[in-house]
């Protein structure tokens, strides 16, 4: 199914929709046999920070597209606000599976290794996930209260318009 064109857009349209296709195609050649016999490979830690990366950066668009409409448009803004949101508490389970995977070596490095101290060093090559999450989780703190972070999703959340 193709997304419905706007003629609008201009180019940021073409590339969020070139990213759409290459994480559609992604799941389909990552997709698990139908074989009971087939044991799928568990997630590896580049798929992980891949992912991590591409929802850290759709957090920030999301960021300033809230951020722009909710000056003229306060319940689009919202709703695009609370999507962040969403995305963020993606990202930061993602990183989290990151330092529950074990590495090339059988280990999996414990999250104290990506203190924002530790993170912001010049560190081994893994950390570049918890640096790029320690940069984001600035800019988070920034716009999003605590118990935005925490609060679950339940239901259809609506914003109000004024």
């Amino acid at each position: 199914m193709t997304p419905p064109t706007d003629p609008t857009a201009g180019e940021p349209l073409a590339y969020l929709r070139a990213a759409t296709a290459g994480l559609r195609h992604h799941t389909r050649t990552t997709a698990p046999e139908t074989s009971p016999a087939a044991v799928p490979d568990p997630a590896s830690r580049a798929q992980i920070d891949a992912l991590h990366i591409h929802l850290t950066t759709l957090h920030a668009l999301l960021d300033q597209l809230a951020v722009t409409t909710r000056r003229s448009h306060p319940g689009e803004g919202g709703h695009l606000a609370a999507a962040r949101t969403r995305v963020w508490q993606a990202t930061e389970h993602l990183h989290d599976a990151f330092h529950a995977a074990p590495s090339a070596t059988g280990t999996a490095p414990g999250a104290e290794l990506c203190r924002p101290e530790k993170a912001l060093e010049a560190g081994p090559p893994f950390l570049t996930i918890c640096r790029r999450h320690v940069v984001t989780t600035v800019q988070v703190r920034r716009r999003t209260t605590p118990a935005e972070l925490h609060s679950p999703l339940h239901g259809h959340a609506t914003h109000r318009a004024d």
